[in-house]
């Protein structure tokens, strides 16, 4: 959220929606222990979309840690990601550079019909994920204290 804040104007989100609207994020099992914070850049892409009401482009898959001033970093086990994300029909995969040498440890016929992009940067991440076109039915984030509605809440 602190770097979604940061990053406001760049994504044309109204800074001030973020003291109207409370976020609440829910990991079901969140106790079973998992390796690593392989889900950063979703969760922040993620919240772009909820804040900018635009979609993310479908058949897309993304993993990488991102750190408070929006770098992007290696995580493991690319190759296994890679192969789930065939199996789910995936068409490209945005990682961090850093994790490039792994994608070319793996044989070509496991990465036919997938384009990786690697980046360095937060940005690059929204910039390849979130597209010009709205949600159905976006809601209308309020900043004006007066006329803040519930009945877009979800």
């Amino acid at each position: 959220m602190t770097y979604l804040k940061a990053n406001a104007d760049y994504l044309g989100i109204d800074y001030k929606v973020f003291s109207n609207w409370d976020t609440h994020i829910h990991f079901p099992a969140g106790a079973i222990p998992k390796d690593g914070p392989s889900a950063g850049i979703t969760i922040l892409t993620s919240l772009a979309s909820l804040f900018t009401q635009r979609k993310i482009k479908p058949f897309l898959a993304m993993t990488g840690e991102i750190t408070l001033r929006g770098r992007v970093l290696p995580v493991g086990g690319i190759k296994e990601k890679i192969l789930a994300a065939k199996r789910a029909g995936i068409k490209e995969i945005i990682m961090c550079r850093d994790n490039k040498k792994d994608v070319d440890d793996i044989p070509p016929q496991y990465l036919k019909g997938v384009t990786f992009y690697y980046v360095d940067k937060m940005l690059e991440v929204l910039d390849l994920a979130l597209m010009a076109e709205k949600v159905q039915n976006p809601l209308h984030l309020h900043t004006d204290e007066t006329n803040v509605k519930h009945e877009n809440a979800v």
